[in-house]
């Protein structure tokens, strides 16, 4: 099959002949995009955007496919992803798992950072989990990386996944019936806990989680207490905890952390360390908080250093 005549964009609209979106670079004159590159199936027409979908660019020359009306990928998931490489060090992981995966952000954050990595994706919502294979189809991934179609809290969802040098998740952090919902395809389970929180992750980790591996996750900065908790109940232990706080003056608007098993010289022993906070006395490290934009409203350096360091340009 010609994907080229079939699915052809109109060259002005960027609209593929099935009514999906393919939306254009946006790239400073001359600069490149780092990291590997996609390699897009030519017989593979399903993996380009339907009606209702756009196809956006990710890290480096990756790819990734979302509903226009539907979860699409935001800040908590690029800074959860450059996070968790963070903590990598120089010590690439071999195999990674991103829990509740959603449409794949972190998964192909992960994949694109890690080129020699398996990755694979756990996800409950049928329709995110569609979207997150065929991106890693259309990036070309499906040798290393796969989404499975399950709840987490199900034993087969998680059979033969450990153990893993990396593991990630952005739960949800909205109890039902804390807010409105959303009526909108995907994004009421994306915000609010229809199958458990933290909680759930935590437990699930563990259980596959490699000796030295590490765990990062993505949190309300309100929950702190609630994430060490969830730590200690799965043995895991925190680590390193970084508030992300929007625009310079403003008020945290989430949080990513690390935790890893205690045996392996995480700082969770109680009475120890740096944390600081309302009933806090556990103890792991307070990193310096990570400014998104400055008070001129324009992204810090240290954020465009996080974007470069995901293959995103600078302007």
């Amino acid at each position: 099959m010609d994907v080229a005549r079939d699915v052809a964009p109109d060259a002005a609209a960027g609209v593929l002949s099935t009514g999906g979106i393919v939306r254009p670079a946006r790239r400073p004159a001359g600069w490149k995009a780092p990291g590997p590159r996609p390699v897009t199936p030519a017989d593979r027409p399903e993996v380009w955007p339907g009606a209702g979908e756009d196809l956006c660019y990710l890290a480096g020359d990756f790819r990734i496919l979302q509903r226009v009306d539907g979860h699409r990928w935001s800040a908590d998931d690029l800074v959860t992803a450059w996070f968790a490489a963070e903590q990598c060090g120089g010590d690439p992981p071999r195999r990674t798992v991103d829990l509740g995966c959603g449409i794949g952000t972190v998964l192909l954050c992960t994949a694109w950072r890690f080129p020699e990595a398996r990755c694979t994706g756990v996800e409950a919502q049928e329709v995110s989990a569609g979207l997150a294979r065929r991106s890693v189809a259309w990036n070309g991934l499906e040798g290393r990386v796969d989404v499975r179609h399950g709840d987490m809290r199900e034993p087969v969802s998680l059979e033969g996944l450990g153990p893993a040098d990396l593991v990630t998740g952005t739960p949800p952090y909205l109890p039902p019936g804390t807010g409105i919902e959303s009526s909108r395809v995907q994004c009421a389970p994306c915000r609010f806990e229809h199958r458990g929180g933290v909680e759930v992750y935590f437990e699930a980790a563990a259980q596959f989680l490699a000796p030295r591996g590490v765990f990062v996750g993505c949190s309300a900065a309100r929950q702190r207490d609630r994430v060490v908790r969830s730590a200690e109940a799965s043995g895991l232990a925190l680590e390193v905890w970084m508030d992300a706080i929007p625009r310079e003056g403003k008020a945290p608007l989430f949080s990513v952390y690390a935790a890893r098993r205690p045996a392996q010289g995480a700082r969770g022993a109680h009475g120890a360390g740096d944390a600081h906070g309302a009933g806090e006395t556990r103890g792991f490290e307070e990193a310096t908080p990570l400014v998104i934009r400055g008070a001129d409203g324009r992204f810090t350096d240290t954020f465009n250093a996080l974007r470069r360091a995901m293959g995103i340009p600078v302007f």
